[in-house]
């Protein structure tokens, strides 16, 4: 789906007059209502609808295209707000694709919390790069850990040789698995289920709630939690729209996104155990299995060739956010 199909086909998305004088702003997020990130849209809109004269149109998946094309309409002004993984917003902003750095990020959620509210790097050092694409960074938030689906049983990287797995069109991440040792895939996610099923992918990552709710224990038969990596998302608005707003206005915004994220935080509080439980009630032959130390000792081998490559990739400014991002880890870690 290109812009121009987009542009011609829905006509409901077609904008009059300025973007400050919008009487609703359409906002455009990479999964269902029922998912982590619908949930937080959800909340901003019932906050901004009660706090100001505005109305916000959301677009789960599917609706306006895929990741791509949603970015491609927020950077033209069509939507006023986007909610997109840095695994995708990688290809824009290389050093977003610090989030895929393995083993970075904590599995504990409360460090978590406390790391996306309050870290300088996301809310001071990304704000110049995301602005550089015509993006005001609003709020970066946690979706919980990623787990491996797969075919076979992984117990070590030995497991995942030549096994062809799924990853988001992002450099560093391709990177990650080829270190793992598996084949990197790069899919739109509207093609995974039915290539799992198919066997032109054997494997592929994401966070337990969505595992569940997109049906992909179906198509797959081992569970891997090998805390490698928490899955990180962002809601952004589109730049123009942003600055041609009234301070009242950007207060409102502002004051949503900090209404969402706290409730997000207390909404994921357990949510990986209740959706896992589900997913073993639907098919209990799933097998399970959380790494040990020692099974994992590969795997964090293999993070820091991908740190190196992460740093390649994007030189000094790269490598000062992530030293920005293990010191405000370790300021999370404190409490």
């Amino acid at each position: 789906m290109n812009l121009k199909k987009i542009l011609a086909g829905a006509t409901a998305l077609v904008f009059v007059g300025t973007f400050a004088s919008a009487d609703t702003w359409r906002y455009a997020f990479e999964e269902s209502l029922d998912e982590v990130q619908g949930q937080f849209a959800q909340k901003f809109k019932e906050y901004v609808e009660a706090n100001s004269d505005h109305e916000i149109q959301l677009f789960p998946f599917g609706t306006l295209g895929e990741s791509a094309d949603i970015m491609e309409q927020a950077q033209a002004g069509i939507l006023q707000f986007v909610n997109q993984s840095p695994g995708f917003t990688g290809s824009l902003i290389p050093e977003a694709q610090v989030f895929f750095v393995p083993y970075l990020l904590p599995t504990d959620q409360a460090q978590l919390a406390r790391f996306f509210r309050d870290s300088k790097a996301i809310n001071e050092d990304f704000q110049g790069l995301y602005a550089a694409q015509g993006l005001e960074l609003l709020q970066m938030y946690p979706e919980g850990e990623v787990a491996m689906t797969t075919k076979a049983p992984v117990k070590s990287c030995a497991d995942l040789d030549e096994v062809k797995f799924r990853v988001m069109t992002n450099p560093l991440l391709v990177e990650s698995y080829k270190a793992f040792g598996a084949i990197p895939t790069p899919l739109p996610w509207g093609e995974v289920y039915g290539s799992l099923q198919t066997n032109i992918i054997q494997g592929q990552e994401n966070p337990t709630f969505f595992l569940y709710s997109t049906k992909l224990y179906e198509v797959t038969d081992y569970i891997t939690y090998a805390g490698h990596n928490n899955f990180t998302t962002a809601l952004m608005a589109n730049l123009d729209f942003y600055d041609g707003l009234s301070g009242d206005e950007q207060k409102v915004i502002q004051d949503a996104t900090d209404a969402a994220y706290d409730f997000i935080v207390e909404y994921q509080d357990g949510l990986a155990a209740t959706e896992l439980a589900k997913i073993m009630e639907a098919k209990p032959e799933m097998t399970v299995t959380v790494l040990s130390e020692d099974e994992r000792a590969c795997f964090k081998a293999a993070a820091s060739e991908v740190e190196a490559k992460f740093i390649e990739m994007t030189g000094d400014s790269g490598a000062a956010i992530l030293e920005q991002m293990k010191a405000d880890l370790m300021a999370a870690a404190d409490g």
